[in-house]
């Protein structure tokens, strides 16, 4: 069985051999574009490499949930590719997110590459307009960025919670348990301390969301009773 050590030597000599793509990415591209290397064995501060400023990341910073979302799939992880999301400030951005493999193909990082694409959807609109053109495509997802993994977090429940306009006591079981499942698909319980700051927001213990989180995993969990993963 070949040591750990090893495996995070090796995951280390990636990332420092992207550190120069990184750069090299966002200098042929120019302002419009930010390029970011994240190392996933550390989701609270994965960013090891920015060049660029397009989300406001920097060297420390932690994963947003685009990250929570290829950690939540482990490595059955796979790239996006040209994917469209909004930032929080309005800004509309085109991304696409690269995983990052060890020689096992295990996932434990990603590059990610950022556009600002704000000023060419303008002008297309503007076009669009003028050539009497109907409306345009529906409005991409607000995705969060941030630096502080409790504000991704607190973000992501957001989004998942205002939907309803409903707060955790006026909600079904049924309803919590689904709020739980997303918040599981979305990544969010794969960061330390999120289980805290999930039950916090909520007013529930620990124990309660603990046990949420469990029977919604339950509920979702494909292999039959008694049967073999």
């Amino acid at each position: 069985m070949v040591d750990e050590h090893v495996h995070d030597a090796g995951r280390d000599a990636i990332l420092a051999a992207l550190r120069g793509v990184v750069d090299g990415i966002a200098a042929t591209f120019g302002p419009v574009c930010e390029v970011v290397l994240h190392d996933y064995r550390k989701p609270e501060k994965s960013v090891v490499a920015v060049a660029g400023e397009v989300t406001g990341r920097a060297v420390g910073g932690a994963m947003s949930e685009i990250g929570m979302r290829v950690l939540a799939r482990g490595d059955e992880a796979a790239d996006d590719l040209n994917y469209v999301t909004r930032t929080a400030a309005g800004k509309l951005v085109k991304s696409s997110t690269m995983v990052l493999r060890d020689s096992t193909g295990a996932v434990f990082g990603a590059l990610c590459v950022n556009v600002d694409v704000s000023a060419v959807n303008e002008a297309h609109a503007l076009l669009g307009a003028l050539a009497g053109l109907g409306a345009g495509p529906a409005e991409p997802p607000v995705t969060a960025f941030g630096n502080d993994i409790d504000s991704v977090v607190d973000a992501i429940l957001d989004a998942h919670r205002l939907g309803r306009h409903q707060s955790w006591a006026a909600l079904e079981r049924a309803e919590r348990l689904d709020l739980f499942r997303r918040l599981d698909e979305h990544g969010v319980f794969a960061v330390r301390r999120a289980i805290e700051q999930v039950a916090a927001r909520l007013g529930i213990s620990r124990a309660s969301a603990y046990s949420y989180l469990a029977q919604a995993r339950a509920a979702t969990d494909p292999t039959p009773a008694g049967g073999h993963a």
